[in-house]
């Protein structure tokens, strides 16, 4: 019979990816909710995290985050009934519209990313500030990578 010990196994990428990604929302979070934000879950951040500055069609949001239309479509109408997004005809497609932050979507965006600035800087400073860059400049190359059409290759 194998022992615990036996049967622990380094942490696969997904894990390594998994962890620091929910603790960065959990922070997030916590911080919008201290903000005053308080009419969000975690799980209205997805269509922020996938929106071009000019806006986006749901579609794009829905492929960008790996989740269906409709599920999307429910997080934008929340985020719309709330004022934190708007849907705005499409400049070059008259039928399509572009979902795009209002100004209190802006200032929730801005409440966001100083929370993870901060974040990063405390990580910079638990693992050291060189290590915190070069961990930067993998993640980038990795998502270049996987960004690439041919990813599986």
């Amino acid at each position: 019979m194998e022992t615990l010990h036996e049967l622990a196994q380094p942490r696969l990428i997904g894990a390594l990816l998994r962890i620091p990604f929910q603790a960065t929302v959990t922070r997030v979070y916590e911080d919008v909710v201290a903000a005053g934000y308080t009419d969000l879950r975690p799980a209205h951040f997805t269509p922020f995290q996938h929106l071009r500055p000019e806006g986006s069609h749901i579609t794009e949001l829905a492929e960008r985050a790996q989740m269906t239309k409709q599920s999307m479509g429910y997080l934008v109408d929340y985020l719309e009934a709330r004022g934190y997004v708007e849907r705005v005809l499409d400049p070059a497609d008259g039928r399509a519209k572009l979902v795009r932050l209002t100004t209190r979507g802006r200032a929730l965006a801005r409440v966001a990313r100083a929370s993870l600035e901060r974040l990063e800087a405390e990580w910079a400073r638990r693992l050291g500030s060189d290590s915190m860059a070069h961990l930067h400049r993998l993640l980038e190359e990795l998502v270049a990578v996987v960004e690439q059409p041919s990813a599986r290759g």
